[in-house]
């Protein structure tokens, strides 16, 4: 079978020819000096200092291509997903990109790699919370509050309720000009629950409910009155929503990763509509095939955050009421 991975040199490939890649396969592109633009590459590496989006840097461009290849090779079905779905998310609104990922994310639910993944994974129990999002009304500022700090704000289905139903308030009042995202403990959200990962049996349905409950969409509609304070960890979930925020203030700890393809999937929660808005397609693809570790500083330079603070702007939380679920 064919490799589901290829890397051009773009040194040598004229760009004509990038364009015309099939597009069941991923491409990396890697060059000595990045040019403005490059189509038909879903990842594009250079070793040159500070380029441009959305070329990502790194010491040894080849090498690192390699390294992307062999996620590939283990996560073909994964990985070659991501970028179809990247690729033709970019011409979809917000709300069709939402849709296309979880189609997309749900097809892979059912598939060997993601199985396979799960029955090696630890079991964990649930640690729920009586009130897993916490609100907040002071005159026209909305404060919302991620409130599982024991698991660093584990993203959960009774969170996502819970913050839909917040969410909910501040895009149907316009009296509300701001609203803040915070998550309370050592880390913003570290991702989605892994003691739920795998205990839905139907990815049909879990698709009809993904889009129906939606935070993503929800923060997409109220964006520009948002800002998403970040600290910790910010995996998965905790980036790909706090993406969609019209502001992204963060704190010098704060970590960013895309551990999806990892699992035999892709982000879930909207990141595959979120994130290439603010770094581009290629950077995004870069972070979820390679899983690594962004930087807060770098986080900046892509336009991933906005903002670096204080972990006490991005963690201050004053007593606040609290929108009520229970776990299912």
């Amino acid at each position: 079978m064919e490799s589901a991975f290829v890397i051009v040199d773009l040194d040598r490939t004229p760009e004509h020819e990038t364009e015309t890649r099939d597009r069941d396969r991923v491409v990396v592109g890697v060059a000595a000096e990045p040019t403005e633009a490059v189509k038909g590459v879903d990842v594009l590496l250079t070793g040159a200092p500070d380029p441009p989006r959305p070329w990502v840097r790194c010491a040894d461009p080849h090498a690192t291509a390699h390294e992307l290849g062999g996620v590939v090779e283990r996560r073909p079905a994964a990985s070659v997903a991501l970028v179809q779905v990247l690729r033709m998310g970019s011409g979809l609104a917000v709300s069709d990109r939402l849709i296309l990922e979880s189609l997309a994310y749900s097809t892979l639910q059912g598939g060997v790699d993601f199985r396979t993944w799960l029955a090696a994974a630890p079991r964990r129990t649930p640690r729920t919370a009586e009130t897993p999002v916490r609100l907040d009304r002071d005159g026209s500022r909305l404060s919302i509050t991620l409130d599982r700090p024991w698991v660093r704000n584990a993203f959960d289905a009774a969170t996502r309720d819970a913050l839909c139903e917040a969410l909910q308030v501040a895009v149907a009042d316009p009296s509300i000009n701001r609203v803040d995202l915070y998550g309370n403990g050592p880390a913003f959200c570290s991702g989605g629950d892994l003691a739920e990962f795998g205990t839905s049996r139907d990815p049909a349905r879990a698709h009809l409910l993904r889009v129906h409950r939606s935070p993503g969409a929800l923060l997409h509609r109220c964006a520009p009155r948002v800002t998403a304070h970040l600290h910790g960890a910010c995996v998965g979930a905790g980036i790909e929503l706090a993406a969609f925020a019209g502001r992204v203030v963060a704190a010098p700890d704060t970590v960013i990763r895309l551990p999806e393809v990892g699992m035999g999937l892709i982000p879930g929660a909207g990141g595959t509509a979120s994130i290439p808005v603010r770094v581009g397609r290629e950077r995004t693809a870069y972070l979820a095939l390679s899983g690594v570790e962004l930087g807060v500083g770098e986080a900046l330079r892509w336009g991933l955050v906005d903002e670096i603070s204080t972990a006490a702007d991005v963690t201050a939380n004053p007593p606040q009421k609290s929108v009520r679920h229970s776990a299912p």
